[in-house]
């Protein structure tokens, strides 16, 4: 088999990245951004999980009509009774059934034997395919499972119906010499093998995620499970574009295998990601770094200029990697702006576009310039205005000096009334957010605050992305001003109506 079937969870494992969470409106537009850069199944979520998770699932179902829509459930008849509900709109669905399989699982967590897990692993597989011809089941741990428990329960799966069975490094324990030999000895101890196609889901604690992967392929794996920017728990999940982009460059090592990935979206859609996550991209990140393709050396400089292969092994334009500036401001038309949307792959409702259009001519008013970056900015506003937020800024005002305690005033929009507080800080962010305490009554405790500037100049929006705890529960919050006090109060009242 020549194309090695891509798998993304980036709306499932990697929305379970501490501080990841996305609402449905957020989850549609990364959906839609999956199914444009031409990913084969996009696992949409884990419905048992929470309403928020069944609702987004069915959201994706509904449309999303080009890749496979799966969803998770462990092998308990309700788990998969639930996904089958969410997955019900679906062209194409699959359910992902799993259970742990490792000693270690089976003693602590589950509590039973070897017979006990073969039998519900058989049965919770069975039960699924009544619902859905295309199952999927994944022996948790199998990384750290015993290898003959494996084979039969690999074995046992296939002839109860999966379709696809996932050996998932769980915890990024293994290394790619003795994962792609698990994958191996898989592929000649399992007599119904060739019944099913063999996925692998690679976690990166020791940072092994993509080599584990790219070993399996190499040694038989015909479908690879990763998360744009390889986000999700822990140190992360393997990242698709990483992969995509060696089984592209490394042709020598990996012969004819391809994906159906388009490669130039590669780059948007990692930015439209870490946009709606609120995770920075770490400027030395492979593919999609802001320093992938930069070359401040000068030997490196002599050499790119000279020769790009000397320094360079992909070009910047392959993964849709620009620096584009969209040379617009306040007299710019209505149709310029819905064109560069669309190139940017920047997709709203026709009332929605009103209002961002008003957006951009209201930043027009405070730069000069506007960058590809603001445009997705404003539309990502946009986006969670539809949300229709309980608490909203109206105004606020700051008193501060070198000599001077910060007080700031601060109005806020509840259920059609105006509340205003007044309160002291540290500083006048942190008077901000004391006034705001004052006019809501939830007592949150800020967990993280970071603040970057969205494009570059003097005039550049700042976007604000904090996290807050509430009741043990962590909720993230992003805002976008040219006034940083400004997009830190957005940020603050954004988490804020996330707590339920």
């Amino acid at each position: 088999m020549n194309h090695i079937i891509t798998f993304d969870t980036t709306l499932r494992d990697g929305e379970q990245a501490p501080g990841a969470s996305l609402n449905q409106r957020e989850k549609l537009e990364i959906a839609e951004a999956l199914s444009a850069l031409g990913v084969d199944i996009i696992e949409a979520g884990f419905p048992i999980s929470s309403k928020g998770d069944f609702d987004a699932v069915k959201a994706v179902c509904r449309h999303i009509k080009g890749p496979v829509i799966c969803g998770l459930a462990r092998a308990i008849k309700k788990d998969i009774d639930v996904a089958r509900d969410a997955l019900n709109s679906a062209k194409r669905a699959r359910i992902h059934v799993f259970l742990a399989t490792s000693k270690i699982h089976m003693q602590y967590k589950l509590k039973k034997a070897e017979d006990e897990i073969l039998r519900l692993a058989v049965g919770g597989v069975k039960y699924a395919r009544r619902y859905c011809p295309d199952i999927e089941f994944s022996p948790e741990d199998a990384s750290r499972s015993d290898r003959e428990f494996l084979y039969r329960i690999v074995e046992a799966v296939i002839a109860a119906g999966a379709t696809t069975v996932n050996i998932p490094d769980t915890v990024g324990y293994t290394e790619p010499a003795e994962f792609g030999n698990l994958i191996y000895s898989i592929k000649q101890n399992v007599p119904n093998v060739d019944k099913a196609v063999i996925s692998v889901h690679c976690h990166n604690d020791l940072g092994l995620a993509v080599a584990n992967s790219l070993s399996a392929i190499k040694n038989g794996a015909g479908q690879v499970e990763c998360t744009i920017n390889g986000i999700g728990e822990r140190a992360g999940n393997a990242s698709l574009e990483e992969i995509v982009m060696a089984l592209e460059t490394r042709k020598d090592v990996f012969g004819n295998l391809k994906t159906g990935i388009k490669k130039k979206q590669i780059y948007k859609v990692s930015r439209l990601v870490s946009k709606l996550t609120g995770f920075v991209i770490a400027p030395n990140k492979a593919i999609v770094g802001a320093n992938a393709f930069r070359h401040e050396a000068g030997i490196h400089q002599d050499g790119i200029l000279k020769k790009r292969s000397t320094y360079e092994i992909i070009k910047p334009e392959d993964v849709g990697f620009t620096d584009t500036a969209l040379f617009l401001g306040k007299h710019s038309g209505r149709h310029a702006f819905m064109q560069r949307l669309a190139h940017l792959g920047l997709h709203l409702k026709t009332t929605e576009i009103e209002k961002a259009f008003v957006a951009f001519k209201e930043l027009g008013d405070k730069k000069k310039q506007i960058f590809d970056a603001d445009l997705i900015a404003i539309v990502e506003n946009q986006i969670r205005k539809q949300q229709k937020p309980v608490w909203c800024l109206v105004g606020f005002k700051i008193n501060s000096g070198t000599q001077i305690k910060p007080q700031a005033e601060v109005i806020l929009k509840h259920k059609n009334k105006q509340l205003k507080a007044i309160s002291a800080g540290d500083g006048p962010v942190d008077a901000c957010f004391k006034a705001i305490d004052k006019i809501t009554g939830i007592s949150v405790k800020l967990l993280g605050y970071r603040l970057e500037a969205v494009t570059r100049g003097k005039d550049a929006q700042g976007t604000v992305i904090l996290n807050l705890v509430y009741k043990k529960n962590n909720f993230s919050g992003r805002g976008w001003s040219t006034d940083i006090i400004e997009a830190s109060i957005l940020a603050y009242i954004n988490a804020l109506n996330r707590i339920d």
